[in-house]
């Protein structure tokens, strides 16, 4: 049975003073991850897989969008609107935000762990040095692709022309030299996962009969053959957006239970500390894995609620 734990950050704080209790297990905290994580012990879990936000849409360290007085916006934001300015600070900004948790992440993991980090392609080279400065290995970049439901968002500078200050004629001519020329946005059909491992004690072998990690499942499998860096997993559907639809960006439940058979074995602790709509704890309970799950947005949680409730139906 799965709970749900209220604290407010000064709560969090006075736990600070004791020695870590380590947050319960199947159960939703509700709060920002980077005070709860803090209360996990070291190396008590087993598996990582989580989807951070992208700060794609002006959100500060803070989940913010418009200052420190604006409410706290989505836990995982979207691509670029179009005509939205390109700001190569959002990718520093999110490599400095995830250095903090990836420190966390780093020692609450048993050593051989890994930790699939879900990324905007073109951040995920923010995303893998915040971690790999954390101490994390990058074992690889796994690409979940998909060919539904995909936007096209590149657009012309026609706008733009017309209210240059020139004669109509020479508006006509640049428009009909730039036929076909659009803002370089291609159609999305993938997001990137960063693979990323805690280091091993000793050998793999060593690793494995002390903390049973580090090996991951060469059986588990999304189409009958061996495990590909390549998961082709489309889209969640209506159907199974269902009361996750009031989230931006929900995962798919098999492409998520596809990493976690991959990556863990029952009985072990999956944590998901930007946990959304509840699609890894679904996944996880399923799979009978033991779950963390931590969510800043309260409307997220009571989604990831909702889920986690029908699935046990």
């Amino acid at each position: 049975m799965f709970e749900i734990a209220l604290q407010t950050h000064e709560s969090c704080d006075d736990l600070l003073t004791e020695a870590r209790p380590g947050l319960a297990s199947n159960r939703i905290h509700q709060g920002d991850c980077r005070t709860f994580l803090k209360h996990i012990k070291d190396k008590a879990i087993d598996l990582v897989v989580t989807d951070p936000p992208y700060f794609l849409d002006g959100l500060d360290n803070g989940w913010r969008k418009g200052g420190k007085e604006a409410p706290r916006a989505t836990g995982t934001v979207g691509g670029l609107p179009v005509g939205m300015k390109f700001d190569p600070a959002q990718g520093k900004a999110l490599q400095q935000f995830m250095s903090g948790i990836a420190g966390e992440l780093i020692r609450c993991m048993k050593p051989g762990a890994f930790a699939l980090v879900f990324s905007q392609p073109r951040l995920s080279h923010r995303m893998a040095i915040a971690l790999e400065d954390q101490g994390f290995e990058i074992r690889d970049l796994c690409v979940w692709h998909y060919t539904k439901r995909t936007q096209f968002k590149a657009f012309s500078q026609n706008h733009f022309i017309e209210r240059m200050d020139l004669p109509d004629w020479k508006k006509r001519q640049i428009i009909a030299e730039m036929e076909g020329l659009k803002t370089p946005q291609l159609r999305g059909q993938h997001e990137s996962i960063i693979l990323a491992q805690k280091p091993r004690q000793g050998t793999f072998v060593e690793n494995w009969q002390r903390w049973k990690t580090g090996l991951m499942n060469a059986d588990a499998s999304l189409d009958g053959s061996r495990p590909s860096n390549v998961m082709q997993v489309e889209k969640a559907d209506l159907a199974e957006r269902g009361v996750a639809a009031e989230h931006l960006t929900p995962k798919p439940l098999r492409l998520l239970s596809h990493l976690i058979e991959l990556f863990s074995s029952e009985g072990q602790t999956v944590l998901d500390p930007f946990l959304g709509s509840g699609s890894t704890a679904v996944a996880a309970q399923s799979l009978k894995r033991d779950w963390i799950g931590i969510e800043i947005n309260p409307t997220y949680v009571a989604l990831a609620e909702k889920r986690l409730a029908d699935a046990m139906i």
